[in-house]
């Protein structure tokens, strides 16, 4: 399992269009991929899930990445975070 936290600094948190950038992201990988803020949990190849969880700016958020290509699939979503999120 790998695992790890970013701090959104979007103005406008985790919108439609960051969001389907991250379900466009996940859905590269054959691994399971959750977002978790708080006590909400969604997976990320689903971008309704993501929308509900209503994330916005200055929210911390975990993304946990398991099974077989859990590290690519980490330092890819790392990286979509950092540029874009």
């Amino acid at each position: 399992m790998q695992t790890f936290t970013y701090t959104i600094t979007d103005p406008l948190g985790l919108h439609a269009r960051s969001a389907g950038l991250l379900v466009k992201e996940a859905a590269r990988w054959t691994c399971e991929i959750t977002i978790s803020c708080g006590e909400k949990h969604a997976n990320c190849k689903h971008i309704f899930a993501i929308m509900g969880m209503a994330v916005k700016q200055g929210a911390e958020v975990a993304i946990t990445c398991e099974g077989t290509d859990e590290e690519p699939a980490k330092d890819s979503l790392l990286q979509l975070f950092e540029m874009t999120l």
